[in-house]
């Protein structure tokens, strides 16, 4: 690696590593209650980790740098977006306009689940419930796209499932396009491993990456639709340098999960936490675990 990458992280280290310590410390947590399917475990790594299953990879090449029950099976609430996204994009025709159904309401209310806040009748392009899906992590954006892109939410989800079996992600299994605990707590699941997997793939698509790095996204009112602002939950955009996604999760099986991302120095790290730091009464995800586990990374590269 050129010298300047290495000062750019170094530099950069230096300027988050106390943050990380005092302003993200959190206890450690139980060991996990998921299955295990062929536990693979580096033990030299980031110390503070509080998440039982969790991982931080190179980007590029997907190399595990470090783990912590790789593949333990386990919820992974909302990050199930990212498959959503995933299959659509791959179906292609963002410009299409797709009808808000009237269904929306009585399923977020039903689960209580996360919203973006869509009006039923209104009518938006598939590029713009992106960007309500995976912003404000919006249940009734995932159903709209679902429906539409089966057609029907049941074939919708033989596609998430169809590709996860292309991506080579053996210990995963979508019973639903938003992670929500249904029809069981443990309906959906996947591994830290098979997680990168889908990060990977989805960060190869040029909107898909646009999309997640965008912090607030206006739609202003227009023929057809009401105007919409949607803020992105990830805790660290705008927060550590170089973030670019991905994705937040949380229910209360699964609870707080984290899909990242972020590049310095020429150098792209992704990683993901199940079930780590945040608050599980509130719901909210903070970023502590994972920029304990990019600060590592960083550093192991600029070393």
């Amino acid at each position: 690696m050129p010298r300047r990458a290495h000062l750019l992280i170094r530099c950069a280290l230096a300027l988050l590593l106390p943050v990380s310590v005092l302003a993200f410390a959190v206890p450690a947590r139980a060991a996990s209650s998921g299955r295990v399917v062929g536990a693979t475990r580096h033990d030299v790594g980031p110390a503070g980790v509080s998440a039982p299953e969790a991982a931080i990879a190179n980007a590029r090449t997907g190399a595990i740098l470090w783990s912590r029950e790789l593949n333990t099976e386990r919820p992974m609430a909302s990050i199930t977006k990212v498959m959503t996204a995933l299959v659509v994009l791959r179906a292609g025709d963002l410009n299409r306009d797709i009808k808000v159904p009237s269904a929306v309401i009585a399923y977020i209310d039903k689960y209580d689940a996360s919203s973006a806040g869509l009006h039923p009748g209104d009518w938006l392009t598939a590029r713009e419930l992106l960007y309500a899906m995976l912003l404000p992590s919006g249940a009734d954006a995932a159903y709209t796209l679902a429906e539409a892109y089966g057609p029907g939410l049941s074939s919708f989800v033989s596609k998430m499932n169809a590709t996860a079996r292309q991506l080579g992600m053996s210990h995963t299994h979508f019973s639903n396009f938003d992670g929500l605990p249904y029809p069981s707590s443990d309906s959906d699941y996947s591994t830290a491993a098979d997680l990168i997997k889908l990060g990977r793939a989805a960060m190869d698509w040029s909107f898909f990456r646009t999309v997640v790095s965008t912090r607030t996204y206006r739609l202003s009112a227009g023929s057809g639709h009401h105007a919409y602002t949607w803020d992105n939950l990830n805790p660290l955009l705008g927060h550590y340098p170089g973030a670019d996604g991905i994705k937040t999760g949380w229910t209360p099986a699964a609870g707080p999960c984290l899909l990242f991302e972020s590049t310095l120095g020429g150098v792209s790290l992704i990683g993901v936490e199940l079930d780590g730091s945040g608050n599980d009464i509130t719901g909210t995800v903070t970023a502590g675990d994972a920029i304990t586990m990019l600060n590592w990374g960083f550093g192991q590269a600029g070393a």
